[in-house]
């Protein structure tokens, strides 16, 4: 078996068809929010509790492929023992792992942020593959002004990301690549549709000089929407419209998949946009789903960090992963919100 093979078998895995990825790869800082406004302390046994919970609903195998994990979960149990990067792999979701290390300020760019971690990359991927991991995720976030982001920001992290891509198929990981344009702020669909055409297309250029083989990787973008704070909200069909439009101009036929973070929308409008791109006719790419808080928040609503609710956080996942799989097909429907 040759690494080629190796990276080919997993992203033909991760890209099947009606299927897409949980991520669950939420930093310390993060989860910790994400627990306190349920009232739940976010201390190492409460985290592997969660993410137990997560990897070992019932059936989940049936709408994820992967399952994208912090490197703290990578080392930690189901409550029987098992690793959990050995449970997702028995049900058959392949184990990833977030390998950047946090975003800071872009020295010299007022505005903008920079994603860290490429450091010691190669050595610390070889032991996420010892214990399971089958590919990664590296994020690079970019606020969005009148004048943000500046080139600087737009090149840095095109870079950076190239460099984690080659990296992680010099050690045979599938990398995904997360270039998030930001939804915070008042900017328009159509200061959205610019910016995430120039970042693409910079994200590829520098794949390109890095040589990462696009047929071994997978491309991770926020959708085409506008600023939280914008007086008009765009809705599916207009969504799907303008993010197809930039995909079309700055993605190679050659990417396998292009599974979309939700960034902020609600769980319900991060499946309806989903679906909407999925009506849209056939793409070059399988457009399908990485989504985080819009999988996971009816789940911690359901828990609050009470044993006796981890049925009931597990079928509002399993419900949130079913509609989004059907989604990922433009068979949903919003009547299936009522649905159990």
């Amino acid at each position: 078996m040759t690494q080629s093979h190796d990276l080919q078998v997993t992203v033909e895995a991760l890209v099947r068809q009606g299927k897409g990825i949980l991520a669950a790869d939420e930093s310390g800082p993060t989860i910790a929010k994400r627990f306190t406004a349920i009232g739940v302390e976010s201390t190492p046994e409460n985290r592997r509790a969660y993410r137990s919970l997560l990897l070992a609903a019932p059936g989940l195998g049936e709408f994820v492929s992967g399952v994208i994990l912090y490197e703290e979960t990578l080392g930690q149990c189901a409550d029987d023992g098992e690793p959990l990067p050995a449970l997702a792999a028995r049900l058959g979701i392949v184990p990833g792992i977030k390998v950047d290390t946090g975003k800071g300020p872009l020295a010299l760019a007022p505005g903008d942020e920079i994603t860290q971690g490429l450091d010691g990359l190669a050595a610390r991927l070889e032991a996420c593959v010892k214990l399971g991991a089958r590919f990664a995720k590296w994020r690079a976030v970019y606020n969005v002004s009148d004048s943000l982001p500046s080139r600087a920001a737009v090149e840095a992290n095109a870079e950076s990301l190239a460099r984690y891509a080659a990296i992680c198929q010099t050690q045979g990981v599938v990398p995904i690549v997360e270039p998030e344009v930001l939804i915070d702020g008042d900017h328009s669909q159509a200061r959205c549709a610019a910016v995430t055409q120039e970042v693409l297309l910079a994200v590829f250029g520098a794949l390109h000089r890095h040589r990462v083989v696009l047929e071994h990787m997978l491309l991770k973008p926020s959708m085409v929407v506008p600023g939280k704070a914008h007086a008009q909200r765009a809705g599916p069909g207009d969504v799907a419209e303008e993010t197809l439009r930039v995909l079309r101009r700055t993605v190679p036929a050659a990417v396998p998949g292009i599974v979309f973070l939700s960034g902020g929308q609600s769980p319900g409008e991060a499946t309806a946009n989903l679906d909407a791109l999925n009506r849209q006719g056939p793409q070059p790419w399988r457009l399908s789903f990485s989504y985080g808080r819009a999988l996971q928040d009816p789940v911690l609503q359901a828990w609050r960090g009470q044993p006796a609710q981890v049925h009931a956080a597990q079928e509002a996942l399993l419900k949130r992963a079913r509609l989004n799989a059907l989604a990922s097909q433009g068979r949903y429907g919003a009547e299936m919100e009522d649905g159990s």
